[in-house]
């Protein structure tokens, strides 16, 4: 056996461990964006780390078990463009994401459960919603604005929002009030039933 096939099969097996934790975590190969935890069915992840988990740790999370979407996760299911007019420059703009309820739903919240979603961004901001509002909005997880990503220390990577300008109630609200149920920088969200 020369050093090349050595060095391959050393690599091989180096990779074995991940391949194995990464067959423990259906679908998950990226990074978190997302964290959905509580009443929730299965999940991919295991309990808070106090070593990884430092924001959630801050913010007061506590689970034994989440579902953690990455960004390819989260592509992969049905996305949904809205073009709401935003208070930032009083512009409509595309939005475009899953649905709320589709994402609570693929972390195995039960579609009739009357949960509530805790909804938590990257500075802290938490509202509470319920899965039936957030149908009812049709509020999506927005990871595009214009066609281009979301990032973090912008409005990203994550927005969970709504088309305010179409949608009872708020779209009779003066535009700096219509978002208050849409926090930016979306990172986690707590499921109560």
């Amino acid at each position: 056996m020369n050093k090349r096939e050595m060095l391959k099969i050393g690599a091989l097996a180096a990779m074995l461990p991940w391949q194995a934790r990464a067959a423990n975590a259906p679908a998950r190969g990226g990074p978190g964006l997302l964290t959905v935890a509580g009443a929730i069915a299965h999940g991919n992840r295991g309990a808070l780390n106090p070593v990884s988990d430092q924001l959630m740790l801050k913010h007061g999370a506590k689970f034994d078990k989440a579902w953690q979407f990455d960004a390819a996760m989260l592509s992969r299911l049905p996305a949904l463009t809205i073009a709401p007019t935003l208070e930032y420059d009083s512009q409509p703009h595309r939005l475009s994401g899953p649905l709320l309820s589709t994402v609570a739903e693929a972390a195995g919240v039960t579609a009739g459960a009357a949960a509530m979603l805790g909804l938590r961004a990257l500075d802290g901001y938490t509202i509470a919603l319920s899965l039936a509002d957030a149908r009812a909005y049709r509020m999506i997880v927005a990871h595009t604005l214009d066609g281009m990503p979301l990032s973090i220390g912008g409005l990203g990577p994550l927005w969970a929002v709504i088309d305010a300008d179409r949608v009872t109630p708020f779209k009779d609200k003066p535009l700096k009030e219509r978002f208050g149920l849409c926090p930016w920088g979306l990172y986690f969200i707590d499921v109560t039933a």
